[in-house]
């Protein structure tokens, strides 16, 4: 992969004289800046580099995908339509974002309302991008003028690509059909249809898709609608989404509704336990979540469970989010997680980052409006653990990378060539939350900044944005506070082009109550001697929340290596109740296990990775037995366990083990969600792969708590 060069952006903090008018909550007619004040559309990008299409040159109306799925082959066939209207004179060419495993078949154009009714056939060519993609240069006919509708015809096909999925029988969770599925975040659906691969662009679609007998079909669709007898799902997104957000998933799946608008969708033998964990939870998230950003615009609300080969935890696609089943272990995961999701709804899937070089102002948004939602559903308590657990994790990549590192930028350079998701890092989010909350802490208090960010939503809903227009609509909104924008050491500039840590967190001292008893029984293990029973009594692990213990497990992570008769003491005192809980404590403590080379309990490490497949419980966990002195278990379980493994985490696996460095980790899943020593850091410098450091593999697992 290409290095990152990130170099510091500017941000231009002029504006305009504020408005006469003060602020009031939405509903009122002054709730929102006059129109004068700001450009009446956001200021998209001109450029992408992410993307080799001419997307500026047109406007995508719609697009129709007609596919047919093939399990024998792992092939989808079909053809795309796409309704475009050219925007920009003199345009000979239409390029689109395409893929190497994408073949493609033939292309034709037809001009409705031209009276031609055969399609007229159009000459391309493919021209190579980058290492994640390529580009479909397709010639225009001369009668296509500006304005004007035309209607391109892509016939293809298309095999393993970095956004299909392709899951034999052994590999799904019920074992007895296999099962395929889509990821297009960030910039990998160019391998499932050719498309204007970039967010700045969004557009209505529908599709129609042909299956073995036996399996279902889901899309992220708002509406669906089947044909038993020609086994045809067809479905329809109304409203517009860009198209990383366009997914499919078939398999063998069931459902059941859990919600007026809600359903799980699982495999057969998932479906009951994703039921009971979920309970009547859905509606309730949502109704929080309308009370505070406003309607819900995508009617359906529905929850599908992917094998552990799903590559990250969750994805927000509209109307159907992809969640990984793994989760299901722990209930407090899962709570978050689906919150997360569901935050998305507004803030990345309605309103959009317009580049991918911007990407927290989808997930620093949602962050934050998912502990809003924690906040009113469950008490400010629990958002403040949970707050510390992440803001800990955040902190843990600074000590690594240093205050200077350009990968701390809320707004960074994109390069060409670098892989977007490599942008992907818990700065993306945290530090992304942190600005947003210093948004909210300007604005007088929370119910006052809810008000904004509903009104945010009613003004750019369906629209790519940059930061600058959700800057220009704060300091409109709040015209009083346009000097405080300029003061030393808070002005937005420095939030978005400068590195380190953020310059303001939200106070968490309400959660002092479930936080200060973790700190206490962390000094108590830190000290030169294991603690002595009596001391340990006081604390009640059973009685924690799961937040908890892993806080207490991070922390103590943080102060590794510990001497022997501490891990000694930790094992006999706490392994056995950490058996029966959740993955998520589990693999913190067999990190202490490893990192401290604690072998009378390496048998629990081998349990865990015979049992687990999932590549957020895997991977920390193999890179560091390969940073330490358990290279050879890591090797023996890996060949014991390989069959069970998705081909691509195989590879990765091998890679980690093996330091297979002259070849790309794996060319057919999205980068890491967090490798913050990837090439997008240069100080200090990335690690050969197969290599880490103890502080790289915990981020990896910190980051997997939301997607």
């Amino acid at each position: 992969m290409a290095d990152l060069q990130q170099t510091p952006t500017s941000l231009c903090c002029c504006r305009k004289s504020p408005p006469a008018s003060g602020v009031n909550c939405v509903g009122d007619s002054r709730s929102r800046p006059s129109p004068g004040l700001r450009p009446g559309s956001p200021r998209c990008p001109m450029v992408d580099v992410a993307s080799a299409s001419n997307f500026r040159c047109f406007q995508l109306r719609h697009f129709h995908l007609d596919l047919r799925l093939n399990f024998a082959l792992k092939e989808i066939s079909g053809w795309l339509v796409l309704d475009l209207i050219m925007v920009q004179p003199g345009v000979q060419n239409l390029i689109l974002d395409s893929h190497p495993s994408l073949l493609i078949h033939s292309i034709d154009c037809k001009l409705p309302g031209s009276g031609q009714e055969e399609p007229t056939s159009l000459t391309y060519c493919i021209d190579p991008f980058t290492d994640y993609g390529s580009s479909l240069n397709i010639s225009l006919p001369t009668a296509v003028k500006p304005g004007r509708l035309i209607q391109v015809t892509v016939r293809y096909t298309t095999t393993d690509g970095p956004a299909i999925w392709w899951l034999d029988t052994e590999l799904t969770c019920g074992q007895s059909r296999p099962l395929v599925f889509t990821q297009g975040h960030s910039v990998c659906n160019r391998s499932f249809f050719p498309c204007f691969d970039t967010p700045a662009v969004k557009s209505t679609y529908t599709a129609t898709v042909r299956v073995p007998d036996g399996m279902t079909v889901l899309m992220s669709a708002s509406r669906s609608s089947y044909s038993k007898s020609d086994r045809v799902f067809q479905f329809s997104m109304d409203s517009p989404v860009p198209s990383y957000l366009v997914a499919l998933v078939v398999g063998e799946l069931q459902h059941v509704d859990i919600g007026p608008r809600s359903r799980v969708w699982a495999e057969p033998c998932l479906l009951s336990c994703a039921v009971k964990k979920l309970g009547g939870s859905m509606e309730r998230w949502l109704n929080v979540a309308e009370q505070l950003f406003g309607p819900y615009l995508w009617g359906r609300c529905d929850i599908v469970f992917l094998p552990p080969s799903f590559p990250i935890v969750a994805m927000e696609n509209p109307c159907l989010t992809f969640i990984i089943a793994s989760i299901l272990e722990s209930s407090e995961f899962l709570l978050i997680d689906v919150i997360h999701e569901i935050a998305h709804s507004w803030f990345g899937n309605a309103v959009t980052n317009a580049t991918w070089e911007e990407m927290w102002l989808s997930e620093g948004l949602a962050t934050y409006a998912q502990r809003r939602i924690t906040t009113e559903a469950y008490g400010e308590e629990f958002t403040c653990l949970e707050t510390v657990v992440r803001l800990d994790a955040l902190h843990r990549q600074l000590r690594l990378l240093g205050d200077n590192n350009p990968v701390s930028k809320l707004q960074v350079k994109l390069e060409p060539g670098v892989n977007p998701s490599s942008l992907m890092n818990l700065f993306t989010y945290e530090k992304g939350f942190c600005f947003v909350s210093y948004l909210a802490k300007l604005s007088g208090d929370s119910s006052r900044f809810d008000c904004f960010l509903k009104d945010y939503i009613s003004q750019f809903k369906f629209q790519s944005v940059v930061a600058q227009d959700l800057i220009d609509y704060f300091l409109d909104y709040f015209p009083e506070l346009q000097d405080v924008a300029h003061q030393e050491g808070l002005e937005f500039e420095r939030w978005l082009s400068g590195c380190g840590p953020p310059l303001y967190e939200p106070d968490l001292s309400a959660g002092g109550a479930l936080i200060q008893p973790v700190q206490e029984l962390c000094d108590l293990w830190r000290s030169r001697n294991p603690p002595d029973t009596q001391s340990l009594t006081t604390f009640d692990l059973l009685g924690w929340s799961t937040f908890q213990i892993v806080l207490f497990l991070d922390r103590l992570l943080d102060h590794s290596p510990l001497p022997q008769d501490v891990m000694q003491r930790l094992s006999s005192s706490y392994s056995s109740l950490f058996d029966d809980l959740n993955a998520e404590v589990q693999i913190r403590w067999l990190q202490l296990v490893v990192r401290n080379t604690f072998y009378p309990d390496l048998q629990r490490v081998r349990a865990f990775l015979h049992k687990h497949t999932s590549r957020m419980y895997t991977v920390p966990l193999y890179e560091d037995m390969v940073a330490g002195v358990m290279k050879c278990a890591a090797v023996e379980i890996f060949y014991q366990t390989q069959s069970r493994l998705h081909p691509n985490l195989k590879r990765t696996l091998q890679q980690i083990l093996f330091q297979t460095s002259s070849t790309p980790v794996n060319q057919n899943e999205p980068s890491p969600s967090i490798n913050i020593t990837s090439s997008s850091s240069h100080t200090p410098p990335p690690p050969q792969p197969g290599t880490t450091t103890p502080a790289n593999a915990i981020a990896l697992r910190d980051m997997n708590v939301l997607a």
